[in-house]
């Protein structure tokens, strides 16, 4: 029987292993992980605030135009551009907020397993320093992963719609049914490899923070590690996937719910005389009650399936690397 520091046994670790794992960590660790991802994505929510603001203050005028405009009467380039703009400039902001703190959360993870596995105490400062630390290395690996993962759908995409428009162009003769089969076909072999390479590289965050790799090196490692388990990794990823979504789903619901009730309460009182600014305000409130169902409900998405990748990550280094030793040296546990 491997020894058992913290929350996973230091041996090859089964399907148990593996959830009790991540769920002992959320029990143990929890305060310092959604500590993190409230301060991010509560920041992030702050920045799309302040941009709105900013935005509607820049554009009120035209938006004021535009909804006075009569039935049949058409809108202004002058009032249009500007309010496209500007909405365009709140969407940016909004990605890259999300971005930024998906990152530091994805880095922060496995900075808590770190201490998880060896049993070990953390702080909210400890973690937070740590995913930071790590965070320009965990967004490079992301986004190199998520390019070579969108090569194979790219041209599954470019093959399907070329046999559609190939057939199309022949105007219905015997060879159109002909190119869209091809075109269907190049589509369903792109989509598996597609899903392969997923697979291959879910490891690379948790690289880039165990190892301090970079990107390109994270990307190498979790190729090297995943050889040999694809089919167990698949599963067990999709599976943590699957009970993040549905948690996300029941925690939105309420929230989803009171929303739709307070909607429909202050819509009860709306008629075809009402000021815009009366109906901007009913939708604001509708919409902060969605963003903090989005926001708590987010935070078990963001951690959940990182926290499982990650032990999967450790239970491929005990596997073909004899990590459990290592490990128990470092948590001064005495040799069995």
């Amino acid at each position: 029987m491997p020894p058992k520091p913290g929350v996973i046994p230091l041996g090859p670790l089964r399907l148990g292993d593996i959830f009790n794992g991540a769920f002992s960590t959320l029990g143990r660790y929890g305060k310092q992980l959604f500590a993190v991802g409230a301060a991010l994505y509560g920041g992030a929510l702050v920045v799309v605030g302040v941009a709105v603001a900013v935005a509607y203050s820049a554009v009120s005028d035209h938006l004021d135009r535009l909804f006075e405009l009569e039935e049949g009467e058409s809108a202004a380039s002058g009032d249009v551009v500007p309010v496209i703009v500007a909405f365009g400039a709140v969407a940016l902001a909004g990605i890259l907020a999300m971005v930024i703190a998906s990152a530091v959360v994805y880095a922060a993870v496995p900075a808590v397993l770190q201490e998880a596995v060896l049993g070990r105490p953390t702080t909210f400062s400890a973690v937070w320093r740590r995913a930071w630390a790590r965070t320009p290395a965990v967004v490079g690996t992301v986004l190199l992963a998520g390019l070579i993962t969108m090569v194979p759908i790219a041209l599954a995409v470019a093959a399907l719609t070329g046999g559609i428009i190939a057939a199309v162009a022949t105007d219905g003769s015997g060879g159109a049914v002909a190119l869209i089969v091809v075109g269907a076909v190049c589509f369903l072999a792109f989509v598996p490899l597609a899903l392969w390479l997923g697979v291959r590289l879910t490891l690379a965050p948790s690289a880039a923070v165990f190892e301090n790799q970079g990107p390109v090196a994270s990307i190498r490692r979790s190729a090297q590690l995943v050889r040999g388990d694809w089919w167990r990794i698949c599963g067990m990823t999709l599976l943590a996937g699957v009970i993040s979504a549905a948690a996300s789903y029941i925690i939105q619901l309420p929230f989803s719910l009171l929303g739709v009730f307070t909607g429909a309460l202050g819509g009860a009182a709306f008629d075809e005389n009402t000021h815009p600014a009366a109906i901007l305000t009913l939708l604001g409130g509708y919409l902060v009650v969605g963003v903090l169902g989005q926001l708590v409900s987010q935070l078990i998405v963001a951690v959940f399936p990182p926290l499982v990748t990650g032990l999967l990550y450790v239970d491929r280094r005990i596997r073909t690397e004899d990590l459990g030793p290592v490990l128990a040296e470092a948590a001064a546990v005495p040799p069995r």
